[in-house]
């Protein structure tokens, strides 16, 4: 096996890196740029919890390092310190430091004395949960009992008013969580938290992997498809099961009914091929528009559209309410299909099975009539 040789990022590459990761790119991306793999990068914004650094500045009270060669020059010249510092426009003791600081008159070089002072200036501030482990046992112990640290931080607002040692702001919570070297709680709080990751991603990052190419929104989907009055326009989405498993879920606006499709895997050439091959076994009257989720797998949907003639239509981001038939459905389906369940080795015959159970429940949105009946009604008028 060819081992490719360690590399060191400098700022300038870490700069890039970070101003790629809040626009939304994913760490394989980000590590492409530099012909890596992506764990050669995942360290950098672990490091931070995937916040990024406050850039540091130098003191404008700071020697710079045009200062520290005019010093390194005076010194080769033989010149007083008082000389050098006159030049300078500096005060002699600062001089006289400098060189005390840097090997004297004889081992002063200006680069390494410049590199040193920055070294020198790094301040790590002490978080407050650090500094106060009263507050820090506290928080910890909330924590544990699945509080929110935006819960947390509210309620010691209210009940330490008095006491701005016994409060902390949910964002502080938050980043001593994810930058460990704050060494004021565990790792191990992070399983306590509603989404368990280990750092932070940017709201870049979900709103990159939602884009589309040439997505129709949902708002200029035809009025008979919102006010339901007339069949043949359906809502879809993945229902996911464990081990990366899922089936595809179909819902008709007008009826409700149901057809579910099994699906191998989630790449969207595989899903588009299912929902094709479905719609084909429907009367065209019956099938004339398709609105799903934003995720990856219907980012192939102009196919799907150029075969069958169906216009796909595109929820926006975080609105599954905006599919409630089909939201509705997914809620029924878990009885069958619980979350901790594979569904890569459910046969379409008995995804045909309780798709057809669920078609002949009475609906009260239907008048107790089933979906099985008012689509049979479709299918009639069809001819």
């Amino acid at each position: 096996m060819k081992y490719r040789t360690r590399i060191y990022y400098t700022e300038e590459q870490k700069a890039l890196m970070w101003d790629r990761w809040q626009a939304g790119d994913s760490l394989h991306e980000i590590a492409r740029l530099f012909d890596r793999h992506h764990s050669s990068v995942r360290g950098i914004f672990e490091r931070c919890g995937g916040m990024r650094p406050p850039t540091r500045r130098r003191s404008i009270r700071s020697l710079t390092l045009t200062e520290r060669e005019e010093i390194s020059c005076g010194i080769d010249a033989g010149r007083s310190l008082r000389s050098i510092a006159l030049r300078l426009g500096r005060a002699p003791s600062t001089v006289s430091r400098e060189l005390r600081r840097n090997g004297g008159r004889h081992g002063y070089r200006a680069s390494r004395a410049d590199e040193a002072a920055w070294d020198r200036a790094r301040r790590p501030k002490i978080c407050k949960l650090a500094r106060h482990r009263a507050l820090a046992r506290l928080v910890a112990a909330r924590l544990k009992l699945q509080w929110s640290p935006e819960e947390i931080a509210g309620w010691l607002r209210r009940t330490y008013a008095d006491d701005e040692k016994r409060q902390v702001s949910h964002e502080t919570i938050y980043k001593t969580l994810f930058i460990q070297a704050r060494g004021a709680l565990k790792k191990e709080l992070l399983a306590h938290l509603r989404l368990t990751k280990s750092m932070r991603h940017p709201r870049g990052h979900t709103q990159k992997n939602r884009q589309i190419k040439e997505a129709v929104s949902i708002r200029e989907r035809p009025a008979e498809a919102e006010d339901r009055a007339v069949p043949g326009h359906w809502e879809g989405d993945l229902l996911i099961g464990s081990n990366n498993s899922q089936i595809a879920t179909l819902v008709e606006r007008h009826t409700r009914y149901c057809m579910l499709v099994r699906v191998r895997r989630r790449d969207t050439e595989t899903v588009i091929n299912a929902l094709i091959k479905q719609a084909h076994k429907l009367p065209r009257e019956l099938y004339k528009s398709l609105t799903w989720n934003r995720g990856k797998e219907i980012a192939d949907h102009k196919r799907f559209t150029l075969d069958t003639g169906i216009q796909v239509y595109l929820c926006d981001p975080s609105s599954p309410w905006q599919r409630g038939s089909n939201e509705q459905i997914n809620g029924l389906l878990r009885q069958y299909f619980p979350k901790a369940m594979d569904l890569s080795n459910v046969h379409q015959n008995h995804l045909n099975a309780i798709a057809r159970r669920l078609n002949e429940r009475p609906r009260k949105t239907l008048g107790y009539y089933s979906p099985a009946q008012k689509f049979a009604e479709c299918v009639a008028s069809t001819g």
